[in-house]
Formats: C-alpha cells, structure tokens, sequence
C-alpha cells in the first residue's frame, strides 16, 4: 500500500492511498485547487483514482471532491445522510460499508457531532497484515478526533446536542479500537474547526488516550468543556457550505 499526505490550505490534511500492485487509489478530502496534486500523485504511482471520498460537508474551506471525481472519473462519496441535502448526485456511503481498493480494505465508520455527516475511514491493508486476519492499520478522523484536540460542535447550530454527539462516536467507535491504531485527522494547528489542535500531522489512538485532554471526560464535563471554549466561526463558512452543498 502507498500513502501520501498534503498539507493544504485552511491548515487541511488531504489524502492519497491505496494499493499500487493493483493500481486503484482513493483520495480523501481534497481541497479545492489541489486537484493536479492527486493527479501527478497518482500518475507517479500509477494508479487509477477510482473514489473520491469527502469525510463530510466541509464548513472551512471549498471542497475539491467533485472536481477532482470528475477530472479522474472516479466517483464522488458522501455520508448518506446528505441524500436530499447536496445538489448533484454522489455516491451514499453507508455505517459499515466496506470500500475495497485493490488490496487496501476502508470501512465507513458514522461519527456524528462535529457535523450530523461525520465519518471515519478505518483501512486496512491485507497484504501487510496478513491474508488469513487481516487488520486495521489506520484511521482517518476528519473532523472527529485531532491530534490533541476535538472537532468544534457548533456549525449544525445545536452545539449542546452536537457536543454530546461527539462523545459518543469517539467513547463507541475511536476510542475502541486497539492502542497501536495509527490516526490521521483532517487538520493541524491553525485550522477553526477545532480548540487546541497540535502542529503533528499524525498520532496514534493510544497516545491520544494518554494526552488528550478532552478523551479522558466523562460526558457532562466533556459536553460543558466543548461547548465552553468553541472557536470563531470560519471566515465566509456559509458561502463555502452553500458552495460545497452545490447551491
């Protein structure tokens, strides 16, 4: 398997993986203008991008999902909670689905609260792990969990609601998957969509356990801490949702 990582603009992580014996690749949550990145990327691999995969409607920055879908002719995934909600068509990407790429496994995980589409992309390679039990290798976070931080839940405008939502998609689906799990969030320090977030570009599961100061509340103290120190809005958040929402 081969992965890359792009520091874009708005202090976003954008990635590209997959399985280059079998030449099929995915990018997750490209940023508007970066298209040429994952198309020189995938030309140097010599892959095809065959999904294009947006961990929700993002409220910070203009999405590259469907340029990018269009220009490599793979298709474009959202939650399906968006089914009705966005203006073009896409492809519903369902709680437990699983995404097969060559020999590179990714499982949808919904984790609502930072926004009500928020998901997780939990992969594995079969081919490094083993055939017989393969397991997860990593986990793209989104918006969910940061290194050293939490997504923001104020942006559905329920932040008490959202806060709460948060809890319990990291208590029942980040926080119980094994220690080793390495973690690759949506942002660095810098980004608004979330208080505190580190500089460090990657972690793992059991080190934000350990350090992570919001991970180790029980919910009212997490849900009171959340929602008592929520960043400014992003700048123009409602034209960039209005835009990445096809409106």
């Amino acid at each position: 398997m081969f992965f890359r990582q792009l520091a874009a603009r708005e202090s976003t992580l954008s990635y590209l993986f997959g399985c280059g014996s079998c030449h099929v690749a995915v990018a997750v949550d490209p940023v508007l203008g970066d298209e040429d990145w994952f198309l020189a990327e995938a030309a140097k691999q010599d892959v095809k991008i065959t999904h294009v995969i947006d961990t929700h409607v993002h409220a910070d920055h203009y999405s590259g999902g469907r340029a990018l879908a269009e220009r490599c002719g793979g298709v474009y995934c959202l939650h399906e909670a968006n089914v009705g909600r966005v203006q073009f068509p896409f492809e519903p990407l369902k709680d437990g689905q699983r995404i097969e790429v060559g020999n590179v496994w990714i499982d949808v995980l919904h984790t609502p609260g930072h926004t009500p589409d928020s998901i997780c992309l939990l992969v594995t390679d079969k081919r490094r792990m083993g055939e017989e039990k393969p397991e997860p290798w990593f986990v793209v976070t989104g918006d969910t969990l940061f290194v050293g931080a939490v997504g923001r839940p104020d942006l559905a405008g329920k932040e008490t609601e959202m806060a709460g939502q948060i809890w319990d998609s990291l208590q029942t689906r980040l926080l119980t998957l094994p220690n080793e799990m390495e973690l690759y969030a949506g942002h660095v320090a810098g980004s608004v969509c979330g208080a505190g977030i580190s500089g460090k570009p990657g972690s793992t599961l059991g080190f934000e356990k350990r350090w992570n100061p919001m991970l180790s509340l029980d919910r009212a103290a997490f849900v009171a801490a959340l929602t008592s120190e929520i960043p400014p809005r992003p700048a123009e958040m409602d034209r960039m949702v209005q835009a990445n929402l096809g409106n």
